[in-house]
C-alpha cells in the first residue's frame, strides 16, 4: 500500500504532499491543474521513462518519492538485494530527474539503478489509463491478461515452454549455422591441419630457444675457449716435465714448505701458512675443472654448431607465424588442436544437433498443447466472471468471450488469444480491439483487472481517468465497483467525475495558483463542506449551485451507504 507521496517541482506543482492510505482514494481537480503531474509522478516511482520536460521551470530537478508499506518477502529480498532496507514494512522509494535530463533512484535508503523500480512496481502496483487501453486491444496483451488470469500451474507451463522453445531454435541455428559455412570451416580445418602438424614436427619445447642461444654461443667460441682454458691451466698446474717449471700451484707449495719448516720459531706465520693451504687446495680444485672443461671441449664440434644454428632457425619459423617464443607456440597448437577436433566433428555434431532439435520439438509441442488446454478452461472461466462483472458496470445485455486460435509456434506458445465482446443479444462477438466504445473499453479494462485479482492480486491499482467516455449510471456503478475492490486492495483513482469520487473514503483534490504571475498547484485532502463544494463542481462547474450542492450530498451519501 502506498501511504504517501510526495511530490517537488514537476510540472507544475512545486512542492505537495498526497496522503493516501488505505482503501478508496480519489484525486480531482481542475483542466490543467496537474492532475496528470500526479499520475506522471506515479509513473516515475514505477520506473517508467523520465521526462526532463517534466522539471518545473527554473528548477534544476524534479523529485518524486513515496512510503509504501508492504509485508511481500520477494520485494524485501530484491531491496536487500540493491542494499536497501525495508524497516516494519515500510519501503521507501525516491526518484530525481534533472533538467539535463539525468534520471536517479533511492531503494530502502540506498542509490539503485532506475530499473529495479520497475522490477519492484511490477509486484507492488498495477496501473491503468488511456494508454493501457490503447495496450489493451494488442493480442499480446489479451494472452498475457489470460495466462495472469490462469494462475500458477499455467505459469509454470509457460515457463517451461519458453524454455523449450528457446532450446530448440538455439540449437537449430547452430546446426544451421555450422551447415552454411561447411566450406569455410573445411578450409579452416585444412589449414589447422597444416599448421597444427608444422609445429608437431618440429616440437618445440618450452624455454628451448634461450638455451639454443647460449649453446651456440659457446660453440661458436669453442678454439678461443679451448686456448684460454688451457694456458689458465698450464699456469696453475703445469703438465710439463720440465723440472725448473713455476707454475702456481708450485710456488704456493714451495711458500708452504718453507714455512712449515720455520712456523714453530713464531707462532705469527700459523695464520700465514693455514692461507696457503687453503689456496693450495683451492688451485688444485681449479686445475682439475679447467681439466674437465677442457676434456668437454675436446668433444664438441662443427656439426654440433651447425645442427644447433638449425634448430634455432626453425624455432624462429615458428615464432615469425606461431608466437612470439615457444610457449606462446605451444598455446598456439593447443588450441589449434582443440578447434581442428571441434571442425573434424562437424557432420557428427550436425547430426547430434538436429536429434536434439527434433527432441526440443517434441518437447516445445507437447507444452504447447498443454498451453492450450489451460487457457481454453481459463478462458471459459474468464469469460463468465468478466461477463458478470460486466453486468454489475452497467452493460447488463453484454458478454465478453475469449476465443482461441491457433497460431505458428513463438514464445508465448501457438495460441492467438482475442477478447470478444458481444455488446447486445442477437449481435455476433467481436474483437474488442473493434467492437467497444471508449466508455465500454474502459468498463471491460476494470472488470478484467477486478477479475484477474482474485488470482494475481495486487497491493495497489493506479486508475487514470478509468471513467472516460462513461457518465450517469454507468459512472455511479464504476464508482461502486471501485470501491468495492477497494476492500481487498488500495485503489488510487485519478477522475473527472463526481459518480466515482462520491465512493471513495479519501478525496484528495489539486489546486492551481496563478498569483505572483506564475502557476502552482498543490494537493489538498478534503472534508465535509470542502468535499461538498468539489462534489457540486464536478456536477455542474459550480460550487456554490444549490442544486448541485443537493445532488452532490444525494451522490455522497449514496457512496456512504455502500
Amino acid at each position: 500500500m502506498l501511504e504517501e507521496i510526495r511530490i517537488r517541482d514537476l510540472g507544475v506543482i512545486a512542492d505537495t504532499t498526497l496522503p493516501l492510505g488505505p482503501g478508496f482514494t480519489a484525486i480531482t481537480g481542475e483542466t490543467g491543474a496537474g492532475k496528470t503531474m500526479v499520475v506522471t509522478a506515479l509513473g516515475l516511482l514505477m520506473g517508467e521513462r523520465s521526462d526532463a520536460g517534466a522539471v518545473r521551470s527554473g528548477a534544476a530537478q524534479a523529485r518524486v518519492s513515496g512510503v509504501v508499506h508492504t509485508d511481500d518477502g520477494t520485494v524485501a529480498e530484491l531491496v536487500e538485494d540493491l542494499g536497501g532496507d525495508v524497516e516494519d514494512g515500510a519501503l521507501v522509494l525516491a526518484r530525481t530527474v534533472s533538467s539535463e535530463g539525468r534520471s536517479r533512484a533511492n531503494v530502502g535508503g540506498t542509490n539503485a539503478p532506475v530499473g529495479s523500480l520497475a522490477k519492484l512496481a511490477h509486484r507492488l502496483f498495477a496501473v491503468h489509463g488511456q494508454s493501457e487501453q490503447l495496450r489493451l486491444r494488442s493480442t499480446s496483451a489479451q494472452r498475457d491478461t489470460l495466462d495472469r488470469f490462469g494462475g500458477q500451474e499455467l505459469a509454470d507451463v509457460l515457463a517451461a515452454y519458453r524454455a523449450a522453445h528457446r532450446e530448440r531454435r538455439e540449437l537449430a541455428a547452430e546446426a544451421e549455422a555450422i551447415t552454411a559455412a561447411r566450406d569455410e570451416r573445411a578450409a579452416e580445418a585444412t589449414r589447422l591441419r597444416a599448421e597444427v602438424e608444422e609445429i608437431s614436427t618440429i616440437d618445440p619445447q618450452a624455454g628451448e630457444e634461450g638455451e639454443l642461444a647460449r649453446r651456440i654461443e659457446l660453440l661458436s667460441n669453442v678454439e678461443e675457449l679451448r686456448a684460454a682454458t688451457s694456458t689458465a691451466h698450464e699456469a696453475i698446474a703445469s703438465d710439463s716435465d720440465d723440472p725448473f717449471s713455476q707454475d702456481a700451484a708450485t710456488l704456493v707449495g714451495t711458500a708452504e714448505r718453507e714455512l712449515e719448516r720455520v712456523s714453530a720459531h713464531d707462532s705469527r706465520l700459523a695464520e700465514v701458512l693455514e692461507t696457503l693451504r687453503q689456496t693450495s687446495m683451492q688451485l688444485g680444485d681449479a686445475a682439475r675443472e679447467l681439466a674437465a672443461y677442457a676434456s668437454d671441449l675436446d668433444e664438441e664440434g662443427p656439426g654440433e654448431l651447425a645442427s644447433a644454428n638449425e634448430r634455432l632457425a626453425a624455432l624462429n619459423g615458428l615464432f615469425r607465424l606461431y608466437g612470439s617464443d615457444s610457449a606462446a607456440v605451444i598455446a598456439y597448437a593447443s588450441d589449434g588442436a582443440q578447434r581442428l577436433a571441434e571442425l573434424e566433428g562437424d557432420d557428427e555434431r550436425v547430426e547430434h544437433l538436429t536429434a536434439r532439435v527434433v527432441e526440443a520439438t517434441e518437447r516445445e509441442r507437447e507444452l504447447a498443447e498443454r498451453l492450450t488446454v489451460l487457457r481454453t478452461a481459463a478462458a471459459t472461466a474468464l469469460g463468465e466472471l468478466v461477463t458478470r462483472e460486466l453486468q454489475e458496470l452497467a452493460l447488463p445485455d453484454a458478454r465478453f468471450s475469449v476465443g482461441l486460435e491457433p497460431s505458428d509456434f513463438g514464445s508465448s506458445g501457438a495460441d492467438e488469444v482475442r477478447f470478444l465482446l458481444q455488446p447486445h443479444p442477437g449481435s455476433d462477438p467481436r474483437p474488442v480491439a473493434k467492437t467497444a466504445s471508449g466508455g465500454e473499453l474502459s468498463r471491460v479494462m476494470l472488470a478484467l483487472e477486478v477479475v484477474v485479482a482474485q488470482v494475481d492480486p495486487v497491493p495497489t491499482f493506479v486508475f487514470d481517468e478509468v471513467d472516460a467516455g462513461v457518465g450517469g449510471a454507468a459512472a455511479i456503478e464504476i464508482g461502486r465497483r471501485l470501491q468495492r475492490l477497494a476492500r481487498s486492495s488500495q485503489v488510487i483513482v485519478v477522475t473527472h467525475l463526481a459518480q466515482v469520487a462520491a465512493f471513495a473514503n479519501n478525496h484528495l483534490r489539486v489546486v492551481k495558483d496563478s498569483a505572483g504571475g506564475f502557476t502552482e498547484s498543490s494537493c489538498t485532502a478534503l472534508a465535509g463542506e470542502d468535499r461538498l463544494a468539489e462534489m457540486a463542481r464536478l456536477l455542474s462547474g459550480l460550487s456554490a449551485s444549490d442544486s448541485a450542492l443537493d445532488h452532490a450530498a444525494e451522490l455522497l451519501e449514496l457512496g456512504a451507504s455502500q
